[in-house]
């Protein structure tokens, strides 16, 4: 049976026609530094909002979750090795992508092969799940930000929260939660970029200004200490909107946000850890971006398809084909009975 849409689904709006414009501002050799699209996050938080669905629905959230993993695809990381994905499903190990793409689509005794595999892995769970679940030492960790692979592990962990209202009440269990998650992850992935991003209603600046302050300690207290303790960056966000309109636009408000914790410098961190961790051969695409040059080295986590292979549609071809249904599996003549030839 297929996968009703998601909370994410509603938000796809957002990215039609939007390019992966390169986020890098520096020159070669000059301090590195990242520019967030904030404009396509105000967009996609902007449709919750319009939609009064800001915390009941967890589309706020999920607004959010979207435009972090759409910042690591600007970076140069493909749709496959980062999690959530811009479309259904939301988590499709590179390695299934690419095996999928690469079956013949009709083969001898076989018709409509490679659509009838695509439809199951599409439509089961265990390989393509909702959302991204990483072992940690202790628990297994709903992760709402992601890149991993298989033949590599998670290289990417982040958490992602929003608050809107009763700041101060709830930040001490925030803060407790993000601890414990941050301890769990590390500890068996000591190498991976571990990242906390919050996001706060402006109105915390009028309402609860000591709130505010404790926010921004809290979020700083939780970078790394340790190898194995404190996440690898932080980051907040502040976004404001007028709640008596009756056309809501989410706007980002930075200017109260401290250098240290604004979004930029918190992905340039985790970035720069993903690349400090593995061979020049591992990303190089981003790391081209990063280091405002070319490298003449092969990329083995780069999953484009080979000039001969230009005819294989890819997953997500696929799944947005408007040729209309195909035929089922069919068998045309009786399947081999072993392996030999």
């Amino acid at each position: 049976m297929a996968r009703s849409p998601d909370k994410m689904s509603e938000l796809e709006p957002a990215l039609e026609g939007y390019v992966l414009a390169d986020p890098w501002l520096h020159a070669r050799d000059e301090t590195p530094t990242y520019g967030p699209d904030y404009e396509l996050l105000s967009k996609l938080l902007t449709l919750p909002t319009k939609a009064g669905a800001v915390s009941e629905s967890g589309a706020f959230a999920k607004a959010t979750d979207l435009w972090l993993s759409m910042e690591l695809r600007r970076a140069g990381f493909t749709d496959e090795e980062v999690w959530p994905r811009p479309a259904m499903p939301r988590v499709l190990p590179a390695d299934v992508a690419k095996l999928v793409a690469k079956l013949p689509k009709n083969p001898p005794g076989y018709r409509g092969l490679r659509d009838e595999v695509t439809r199951r892995v599409v439509d089961l769970a265990d390989i393509t799940p909702a959302d991204a679940r990483i072992l940690g030492r202790a628990y297994d960790k709903q992760v709402d930000v992601c890149i991993s692979r298989w033949k590599t592990g998670p290289e990417l962990l982040v958490s992602t929260k929003t608050q809107v209202s009763s700041f101060g009440k709830n930040l001490p269990n925030r803060f407790e939660e993000a601890l414990g998650d941050a301890a769990n992850l590390r500890e068996r992935h000591p190498l991976a970029a571990t990242g906390y991003l919050f996001v706060q209603r402006s109105t915390i600046l009028d309402d609860e200004p000591d709130a505010f302050e404790r926010t921004k300690d809290m979020v700083r207290k939780l970078q790394e200490t340790t190898e194995t303790r404190g996440y690898t960056a932080t980051a907040l966000v502040l976004v404001a909107w007028d709640h008596t309109a009756a056309d809501p636009v989410v706007t980002i408000d930075n200017d109260p946000v401290p250098t240290d914790l604004q979004a930029g410098p918190f992905l340039r961190r985790l970035i720069e850890q993903v690349l400090t961790v593995t061979p020049v051969t591992y990303h190089t695409r981003v790391r081209e971006r990063y280091e405002r040059r070319e490298l003449d080295v092969p990329d083995e986590t780069d999953e484009q398809a080979s000039d001969e292979e230009t005819d294989t549609p890819t997953l997500d071809q696929f799944l947005t084909d408007d040729a209309g249904p195909t035929e089922p599996l069919a068998a045309e003549s009786p399947p081999p009975t072993s392996f030999e030839r």
